[in-house]
């Protein structure tokens, strides 16, 4: 049976880069589940039809492959053009479902013979595996997110001030813990993992620490 390690938190905790390099540091397979959305959506795009279609965005959904997201460009998937085409696909139940089956046919079967999984996104170890054998659940001071998020858009070319970045964070926030649908929170075994103070190498050896205690414990 593959381990699994879910690894949940809001925007800009640092997740992201925590699950990417564990799993590189593992040998297992990743998946950023945010990306589904997003390539789901892009996949309609590339064919001129509207992600808003459910017809169309439910065959693209179900025609995602694994080997192939990993693989793809992951920039232009983070395109706010993406990011719109994900916001539209999303509303569809049809691709929720197909979604989630993609998430866990990943965590059984990790591609290219992988003893494990790392999945990073809001709602993995509640929702998607909750049979994890390790959870983390990554979060970081609001505030501290804000000005990781404000770098990365300033980078970018960008034009924003911290201030709306940081309203904007608390909004989304709110958004993500109020939804009806898997809202994001730790599930009840998951283990904390504040990044406000850390940088990526600190973080990402905590990280390491908890997997090692995790299973030593099993």
């Amino acid at each position: 049976m593959p381990i699994i390690i879910a690894i949940d938190g809001p925007s800009a905790s640092g997740k992201g880069t925590i699950a990417r390099k564990l799993a590189a540091h593992l040998g297992f397979a990743y998946l950023d589940t945010g990306l589904l959305y997003r390539a789901t959506g892009m996949a309609v795009l590339r064919t001129g039809g509207d992600p808003s279609d459910p017809v169309l965005a439910e065959r693209a959904a179900r025609a995602l492959d694994a080997a192939g997201l990993i693989q793809g460009d992951v920039d232009a998937l983070r395109s706010d053009e993406a990011g719109v085409a994900a916001s539209k696909v999303a509303a569809v139940p049809a691709v929720r479902a197909a979604l989630l089956k993609f998430q866990q046919d990943f965590c059984a079967h990790p591609p290219a013979g992988a003893a494990g999984a790392v999945l990073d996104g809001r709602d993995i170890g509640t929702v998607i595996a909750p049979h994890a054998q390790v959870k983390i659940f990554v979060t970081a001071s609001a505030e501290a997110r804000a000005e990781r998020r404000f770098r990365e858009l300033q980078n970018r070319g960008l034009a924003t001030t911290y201030d709306a970045v940081l309203a904007d964070m608390k909004a989304r926030d709110a958004r993500d813990a109020e939804r009806a649908a898997a809202p994001t929170k730790p599930a009840a075994d998951a283990v904390l993992l504040d990044t406000t103070d850390l940088n990526a190498e600190r973080a990402l050896a905590a990280a390491i620490r908890i997997v090692e205690e995790q299973r030593d414990g099993d």
